[in-house]
């Protein structure tokens, strides 16, 4: 639902599995809404173009690039940042990067690792095509794609991926 406040609409959502409403113009970016407003940094400002896949969080299901997406458009929707992916512990996937290496500069890893979980929902058992295809839009300049690529590998065979 949305209703205008001096040229701001108000927004509800679900984020993180949370019930939230804040205030935001309808063509702010929602990263920034997401960093600045609601303090959840995890997500990077890697160009800003939607090229690079630093700023990656589900809506709905669907891995988008939050730079991309207007505030507006969220009205209503179930988003999944960084910050919702683990509780007490590590996810499979995080525990992963962690122990091949994979996280290196750190602007990168929350799109990768939400790339990787976008992916194993949709293929518990992915193929070396599939995986490469499921972080296509992800880049990374530090680690090479092969510790990223190993790690996420290593998480297919965890318990608990996806979800």
């Amino acid at each position: 639902m949305a209703t205008s406040v001096e040229n701001q609409v108000r927004i509800e959502c679900v984020i993180n599995g949370e019930r939230v409403a804040f205030d935001s113009y309808p063509m702010a970016r929602l990263l920034d809404v997401l960093r600045d407003q609601l303090k959840l940094t995890g997500a990077k400002e890697g160009c800003g173009e939607g090229e690079c896949g630093a700023c990656s969080i589900l809506i709905d299901g669907q891995l988008v690039n939050s730079c991309l997406i207007p505030a507006l458009q969220v009205c209503g929707t179930d988003i999944k940042t960084i910050e919702g992916v683990s509780g007490e512990k590590l996810a499979s996937v995080q525990q992963a990067f962690i122990e091949h290496g994979a996280a290196q500069c750190g602007i990168c890893t929350p799109g990768m690792v939400m790339a990787a979980l976008n992916l194993l929902a949709k293929f518990s058992g992915p193929t070396d095509v599939e995986i490469r295809e499921g972080l296509a839009g992800n880049l990374c300049r530090c680690t090479g794609y092969m510790k990223i690529f190993d790690a996420v590998l290593a998480a297919c065979d965890q318990p608990g991926e996806g979800s």
